[in-house]
């Protein structure tokens, strides 16, 4: 029997669950994300949920909305759990074969982040992971998770190797995750996915916090600015 001997007491995670559902609705993509949550606990993890739509998030693509028309905006005091994350799981539902509209505003304001730097001078997110956790009762698991997964690896996130769980019932309308009768919490395709998706996530972000994150050569945008071309050779002057 396999036992786990690693340290994972110093990450935290953070959930961010992009359900159209406001509190204290039931939500079945808390139904499943809660599955992560609870083994990243029983391992010292250090997490949080946050559920967007309770809260007023500007849409936008800067940092804080209220410097551009907004009269208010939580998104800067949520960018403080965000970086403070070692890493981030976005969570939501399929809706027309596609994220919710909760999950790509996530992602807009993520993105509007990207320029910021980190102590070394690389793109702020450089030394995080991040996942991706999907249900629903329609296809688009897959597409799901693949545009949050690609949005986060090009802001900068670590993406470790298979970082998405997913579960939908029968295509159509029918029973959702946490409905009596889904199958989902006892589908064994769904748990072992979302087991595997939590320790890779837990692993990767070990990995990458031990050893200060990702190496700071080659990948500093004031370095690059500043004429440093890190082995990079122009065709023009050769």
């Amino acid at each position: 029997m396999q036992k786990n001997n690693a340290d994972f007491s110093n990450l935290k995670a953070l959930f961010i669950n992009c359900t159209l559902k406001k509190s204290p609705e039931k939500s079945n993509t808390e139904g499943l994300l809660n599955v992560s949550q609870k083994i990243m606990e029983k391992n010292g993890v250090q997490t949080e949920v946050l559920r967007a739509i309770d809260h007023d998030i500007a849409t936008g693509i800067y940092p804080d909305m209220t410097k551009y028309g907004w009269a208010t905006d939580e998104w800067p005091e949520i960018t403080k759990k965000v970086m403070d994350a070692d890493i981030l799981i976005i969570a939501g539902p399929i809706w027309l074969g596609d994220n919710s509209s909760q999950t790509k505003k996530i992602i807009e304001r993520l993105y509007a982040l990207s320029s910021i730097t980190n102590d070394q001078g690389q793109y702020a997110f450089y030394g995080k992971v991040g996942g991706a956790i999907i249900t629903g009762n329609e296809d688009g698991v897959k597409h799901c998770a693949m545009n949050i997964l690609y949005s986060l690896q090009h802001i900068g996130y670590t993406i470790p190797p298979q970082a998405d769980a997913g579960w939908i019932g029968a295509i159509g309308p029918g029973p959702s995750y946490l409905d009596k009768d889904s199958g989902g919490p006892e589908s064994d395709f769904t748990n072992r996915n979302t087991t595997f998706m939590t320790w890779n996530l837990l692993h990767v972000a070990k990995m990458l916090k031990d050893n200060g994150g990702i190496p700071a050569y080659g990948n500093q945008p004031a370095e690059w600015k500043a004429g440093t071309r890190f082995d990079f050779e122009n065709p023009e002057y050769r």
